[in-house]
């Protein structure tokens, strides 16, 4: 199947340490870990949560790559957590690198769970029928791959580029940090 991910265009599209930074289903020290989304769409939307973007004024100067990746098709565990846990905020992460950490220590090599930075529905693509229409609802889902992954094969879709504006109305915007 054919997977997306964004990144930074000045290194690969996968990483290959451990040198990587925290986040949902990994804390530091744990990677390499990989994330996909099944739309490109998902993937521009949860680098946009990443980055908390929301104003378009905010993509002047925005330069990412976006990868499509052929990744095996195969069973992915399901995420074992409140659902309500899987697309909240930072508050949630310690459940969700805990239940990662979890699926690993059984030998689980990926993850598939909800997108958490699309809105319900808005993983739709577009459609021409007297202009562009959206096209039917449904919603996005991460794959987390966990481990090196020399085999994977990606070819580069956008190189410097920056995520659509319609996108920012499809993303779930990270909540306020608590002081």
């Amino acid at each position: 199947m054919i997977l997306f991910r964004v990144c930074d265009p000045r290194f690969p599209f996968l990483w290959e340490s451990e040198a990587q930074p925290a986040a949902r289903w990994h804390r530091e020290g744990e990677g390499p870990v990989h994330y996909f989304a099944d739309t490109p769409v998902g993937a521009w939307a949860e680098f946009l949560r990443h980055e908390a973007i929301t104003d378009p004024a905010d993509l002047a100067g925005v330069e990412r790559s976006l990868w499509a990746v052929e990744v095996r098709r195969r069973r992915y565990a399901s995420p074992q957590l409140d659902p309500a846990a899987l697309t909240r905020g930072e508050d949630s992460y310690d459940a969700c690198r805990n239940e990662a950490a979890r699926l690993r220590r059984r030998g689980v090599r990926g993850l598939k769970a909800p997108a958490a930075a699309l809105r319900p529905g808005k993983a739709h693509g577009w459609r021409v029928d007297g202009g562009e229409q959206p096209g039917r609802d449904r919603d996005g889902w991460v794959y987390v791959l966990f481990g090196r992954r020399p085999t994977l094969v990606g070819w580069p879709v956008v190189e410097r580029g920056a995520p659509p504006v319609r996108t920012i109305a499809l993303t779930r915007a990270l909540p306020a940090r608590r002081a």
